[in-house]
C-alpha cells in the first residue's frame, strides 16, 4: 500500500510546515517594515488568497492525480516533453537545501549557545562579533550545516506518517505556542506598542508597483510553490480529502504565521530603539540584544532560537522529501538510500555556501558569493520558471484531471472552478513572468 498521511489534519500541518519557514520570522517583518506595515500585508493577503491558493490547490491536485513526486507528475500528466520541466523543481529544492541548511545550522548553533549562556549581551558590537566569528569559522559553519541537515534527514527517514507527519503534529503547534509566548513578552516592553501601531496601521503612501511585486513574490515563495513540495505532499493525500479546503487551511496558517512573525520582531525592536528593517541581522544580532534587557532574557533567547530551529526544520524536511521521492520514483530506491544519498549531495553542495562568509568570501561569480548565487538563482530564476510551467501544465494541458481532483467532494461549485482555471491558466503565468523578468 502506498504511503499516505494518516489524516487530513496531518496533511494540513505537514503542508503548512513546508510553507512556514525562517522567512515568516525575519523576511516578512523586514519587508512589511519597508513597505507600509499592514498595507503591505493586505496586498500580500490578497495575492496569497487568489494566485497563491489557486496554484497550491493545483500542485496538490497534480500530486494526488499522479500518485508521484513532482517529476513523475509532470511526466505522467504532461508526457515526455514535460520530463525535464518536472525535474526542475526537484533540482531547485536540492540547491535550496544546500544554502538553507547553512542558515538552519546558524539557528541550531544559536540554540545551543543560548542554552550555555553565550548569546545574550547588551553590547551590539559584541553580538556582531560573535555572529561574524560563527559564520566565518569554516569548521563551525560546516559542522552546524551538517548537524541541521542530519536532523532533517533523521525525520525524513521515518517516512510519511512516522517521520514527516509525526514531526509536524508536534512542531507546528509548538511553533505557534512559542511565537505567542514571545509576542506577549515583547509587546509588554516599554515602548513596544509603537511597534504594534507601526505594523498594524497601514501606510498606503509606501504602496507602489515594486511593493506589489514584492508582495507577489513573497506570496508565491512563502507558500512553497514551484519547488515540488506541494505536489509531493499531494501524492500522499487520500482520495476522500477535500483538496481546496486543505489548501485553504495551509494558506491561512501561513498568513497567520507571517503576521505573528511581524508582531514577534517589530514591537520589541521599537522598544529597544532598533531598526526593524535590518533583515537577517535582526535575528542573530539585534534580537539577543533585546533579550538582554528582559527579565529572564536567557530563557526567552533559548525559546526564540528553538522557534527558529522549528521553523527551519519544517521547511527543510519538505525539500528533502521532494528529492527523496524523486529517487524513489525514478530509480526505485529505498527511502533510506534515497534520503542518505541526497543528504550527502546536499552536504557537499552546501559547503561552498557555508564557506561564503569565511575563507571563500572573496570567491565570486557574477558578483555574488556561492551563498548569494544559490539564493539568487533559485529565488529569481528557477522557482518562477517552475511556477510558470506548473500553471501552464495544469491550466492548458490537463485541466480536466485537475478539475476531477478538485471535485472529489460535493459542493465544489462550477463557477469557482472556472475562476480558478482563469487564474491558473492566464493570470498566474503572466504575474510570475513579471516577477521573473523583474528579478533577473
Amino acid at each position: 500500500m502506498a504511503a499516505t498521511f494518516s489524516s487530513r489534519l496531518g496533511f494540513i500541518l505537514s503542508s503548512a510546515g513546508s510553507a512556514i519557514g525562517l522567512g515568516c520570522i525575519w523576511k516578512f517583518p523586514y519587508m512589511a517594515a519597508q513597505n507600509g506595515g499592514s498595507a503591505f500585508f493586505m496586498v500580500y493577503l490578497l495575492l496569497a488568497m487568489t494566485l497563491g491558493l489557486a496554484l497550491m490547490s493545483v500542485e496538490m491536485a497534480l500530486g494526488r492525480a499522479s500518485g508521484s513526486g513532482v517529476a513523475g507528475a509532470f511526466l505522467k500528466l504532461g508526457g515526455p516533453r514535460w520530463r525535464w520541466l518536472g525535474r526542475l523543481p526537484m533540482i531547485t529544492a536540492f540547491i535550496i537545501m544546500g544554502f538553507y541548511c547553512v542558515v538552519g545550522g546558524w539557528s541550531l548553533a544559536y540554540l545551543f549557545k543560548s542554552l550555555i549562556g553565550q548569546v545574550v549581551s547588551n553590547d551590539a558590537g559584541v553580538l556582531a562579533e560573535r555572529f561574524s566569528a560563527l559564520i566565518a569559522n569554516p569548521w563551525q559553519a560546516v559542522a552546524w550545516h551538517a548537524g541541521f541537515l542530519g536532523l532533517s534527514a533523521w525525520i525524513v527517514l521515518g517516512g510519511v506518517q512516522q517521520g514527516i507527519e509525526k514531526m509536524s503534529r508536534w512542531l507546528m503547534p509548538a511553533l505557534f505556542i512559542l511565537m505567542l509566548v514571545l509576542i506577549v513578552r515583547g509587546v509588554t516592553l516599554p515602548g513596544a506598542m509603537a511597534g504594534v501601531e507601526f505594523l498594524l496601521v497601514p501606510d498606503f503612501s509606501k504602496l507602489g508597483f515594486d511593493t506589489v511585486l514584492a508582495a507577489m513574490g513573497l506570496a508565491f515563495f512563502s507558500l512553497s510553490l514551484g519547488m515540488g513540495a506541494m505536489v509531493t505532499y499531494g501524492a500522499y493525500l487520500d482520495v476522500g480529502s477535500d483538496l481546496p479546503a486543505s489548501a485553504g487551511w495551509v494558506v491561512v496558517l501561513t498568513l497567520v504565521a507571517c503576521l505573528l512573525g511581524g508582531l514577534l520582531v517589530i514591537p520589541p525592536a521599537f522598544a529597544m530603539g532598533l531598526d526593524p528593517q535590518s533583515g537577517p541581522g535582526l535575528t542573530f544580532i539585534s534580537m539577543p540584544a533585546i533579550f538582554a534587557h528582559m527579565p529572564a532574557g536567557a530563557l526567552f533567547a533559548a525559546l526564540f532560537f528553538a522557534l527558529l530551529l522549528v521553523a527551519a526544520l519544517t521547511s527543510s524536511v519538505s525539500l528533502l522529501e521532494v528529492c527523496a521521492r524523486f529517487a524513489m520514483d525514478e530509480f526505485g530506491m529505498s527511502r533510506r538510500r534515497a534520503v542518505l544519498g541526497f543528504s550527502v549531495g546536499m552536504f557537499l553542495i552546501g559547503i561552498p555556501a557555508a564557506l561564503s562568509f569565511g575563507p571563500w568570501k572573496d570567491a565570486t561569480l557574477f558578483g555574488r558569493n556561492a551563498f548569494d548565487l544559490m539564493d539568487y538563482a533559485t529565488s529569481n530564476v528557477m522557482l518562477p520558471i517552475s511556477g510558470i510551467a506548473t500553471a501552464i501544465l495544469a491550466g492548458w494541458f490537463c485541466w480536466r484531471t485537475v478539475e476531477s481532483q478538485m471535485r472529489q467532494r460535493e459542493g465544489t461549485r462550477r463557477t469557482l472552478l472556472a475562476v480558478g482555471r482563469v487564474i491558473v491558466a492566464m493570470v498566474a503565468p503572466v504575474a510570475i513572468g513579471v516577477i521573473l523578468v523583474r528579478g533577473v
